[in-house]
């Protein structure tokens, strides 16, 4: 198995892939080909764990990584770090939808899945390169990905990590997280802008020269723990493919039976490793692209525009509050049947204008597979209020947007297919907005305040992690503009 590029012909490692997050001019590793499981495979990984799962999956794409490699990193990283040792448990919210729920790891949100083991992915690709090199991680959140990075390489030997998120753009207990992080080797910093000013920033300290020049006269390199590296995507694929064999063994589904996939996105991620999925031989139908009111995606399956160019909202779902989808580039990339030059002209239109329109062909392949749409704060807390009156499910924003957004599909297609709802984030994240979907009573100003007033009012505990952070010390305060990151970032690693 071999890596090229979105943007340009390549061909690497999976290993070089994942050390080094990004292709030289920007573009993201795609795989060459998509391996495919056998009918027969699927069948014995009905009765396999999570972590065997994780391994066949893994070791279809990482072929240099030995068997035992690949062992110790997923038992790394997943044994002894979730809830019940069950990373991605399922839970029947009735009418034929099943929540694929992914927050039981150590930040309480779906990245620990991928973040726990990128740290032992990453480590072990470094010692195949040998150049001996350390790895600096470099981060851009908007709100999640930061805090489950962070508890990942904390003291991570070899690594240094550096998080930026927007200073007003995350919730009050995503920003405790991050700025009470310990760690030896960790570097936070709130940016003024939005998340795409964090983001941008990141991409072009990445292919900056002199960063570049900087980095190697103290024997470092950059790497991403965003999704933009492979090492981060290929964890996300294992839940969706260990989720179907799930369905298989509990009745939900028949082998071969397809089934519909929801996904609340922002970067376009989370979904984007369904697709993949789907191309190793799970039955999914339907990708349905969940947004908030940052409705950028939808509008772009809807119509084939991707238009940055519109009002940014700050949101109950902040996390998805993103107008520049960086993954979106790898569905392009399959979109145009691997035609990299295509690929490129888009990203530089969308650089360059801030749009770009996808040809009559690539919509319509879009369109076969994908529904978009998308709720407001409002719409997100009627469906957190709906879901725990009738089904006493509590759920927080982002997964609110995907259930707004799954019933609306079902409304104007009448499919009525399972449908799988990826769970994004323990409601304790967003405890202020889950709040006022449920109860008209004044809000305690004190944060853990907030989180006992849930847990008295659901009869649900309050998630450890999130409780343990009472009394934790703030380490880190530091703010800058956009412009001032590569500075920052060159203070930290002096």
């Amino acid at each position: 198995m071999f890596f090229t590029g979105t943007r340009s012909e390549v061909k690497v490692s999976s290993a070089f892939a994942i050390a080094s997050g990004l292709v030289s001019d920007g573009g993201l590793f795609v795989p060459q080909e998509f391996p495919r499981f056998t009918p027969e495979e699927l069948g014995e990984m009905v009765e396999m764990d999570y972590c065997r799962r994780a391994e066949k999956v893994l070791s279809k794409y990482l072929t240099d990584y030995s068997a035992e490699e690949i062992r110790n990193c997923v038992e790394g990283a997943y044994k002894g770090t979730f809830d019940h040792d069950e990373p991605a448990p399922l839970s029947d919210i009735g009418e034929n939808r099943r929540m694929l729920e992914l927050w039981h790891g150590p930040t309480c949100a779906f990245k620990d899945l991928a973040l726990q083991l990128l740290p032992y992915l990453l480590t072990t690709a470094l010692k195949k390169g040998g150049d001996g090199k350390e790895a600096v991680i470099l981060v851009a959140t908007s709100g999640d990905t930061g805090k489950a990075a962070l508890s990942g390489f904390a003291d991570v030997k070899g690594t240094k990590i550096v998080v930026f998120y927007p200073v007003d753009g995350v919730s009050d207990m995503q920003k405790r997280q991050m700025i009470t992080q310990k760690g030896g080797n960790v570097s936070v910093c709130a940016i003024r802008g939005n998340f795409d000013d964090a983001q941008s920033g990141v991409k072009e300290i990445f292919t900056d020269a002199a960063m570049k020049e900087f980095l190697e006269s103290g024997n470092m390199s950059f790497s991403s723990a965003n999704s933009i590296n492979f090492g981060r995507l290929v964890p996300q694929v294992v839940y969706y493919v260990s989720a179907y064999c799930d369905m298989l063994k509990d009745g939900t589904l028949k082998a071969g039976d397809e089934f519909n996939v929801v996904v609340p996105t922002g970067n376009f991620g989370n979904i984007l490793a369904a697709v993949y999925a789907k191309k190793m031989g799970i039955p999914i139908a339907k990708f349905i692209c969940a947004s908030n009111k940052n409705n950028v995606l939808t509008d772009f399956i809807r119509t084939g525009v991707y238009d940055r160019n519109r009002k940014f909202y700050t949101t109950e779902s902040p996390s998805m509050d993103i107008l520049i989808s960086s993954n979106l580039e790898r569905l392009l990339y399959l979109l145009s049947d691997g035609d990299s030059g295509k690929v490129a002209a888009y990203m530089a239109e969308l650089k360059n204008s801030g749009k770009y329109a996808i040809d009559s062909e690539m919509l319509a392949k879009l369109q076969s597979e994908f529904f978009g749409g998308c709720c407001d704060d409002e719409s997100g807390r009627g469906a957190i209020a709906d879901l725990f009156r009738e089904r006493n499910y509590l759920c927080d924003t982002h997964t609110a947007v995907a259930v707004a957004v799954a019933a609306d599909y079902r409304r104007e297609t009448g499919d009525e297919r399972v449908q799988l709802i990826a769970s994004t984030a323990s409601a304790y994240k967003f405890a202020p907005a889950v709040l006022k979907a449920l109860t008209d009573r004044p809000l305690p100003a004190d944060d853990f305040a907030k989180l006992a007033m849930l847990a008295e009012l659901t009869g649900t505990e309050v998630p450890a992690p999130l409780a343990n952070l009472k009394g934790d010390e703030v380490l880190h305060k530091d703010c800058v503009n956009k412009e001032e990151m590569a500075e920052f970032i060159r203070r930290k690693l002096v």
